[in-house]
């Protein structure tokens, strides 16, 4: 399964791991696309193997918190909501998005 996630991690510039009904993985999709960044979305509760990608999630954010969602910028795990949310309060989002190339602005 670390091969499968790895795989879907690095196809987009940044690629995020959510479920169709979970809050924070809204305001965390919402916030990239308000920053233009069109990232791949994989809804783990409609994917086949979704319970065993959300184990994969879970053990690579050593028990930080939920599974869900997972960001990966540039094919390397960023990490849930907090992480998110207090780089995009640093400052710190856009330039990583830069460099991955997810944003031209």
């Amino acid at each position: 399964m670390a091969e499968r996630v790895a795989r879907l991690a690095s196809e987009r510039a940044v690629v995020v791991f959510t479920k169709s009904g979970c809050c924070m993985c809204h305001a965390v999709t919402t916030l990239l696309g308000e920053l233009a960044v069109s990232a791949a979305v994989h809804e783990l509760d409609r994917e086949p193997l979704g319970r065993e990608m959300e184990r994969e999630l879970a053990r690579r954010l050593r028990g930080g918190g939920p599974a869900v969602p997972a960001v990966f910028i540039g094919g390397s795990l960023v990490g849930g909501t907090s992480k998110v949310m207090a780089m995009h309060l640093k400052g710190e989002l856009v330039p990583m998005l830069k460099n991955a190339g997810a944003l031209w602005l």
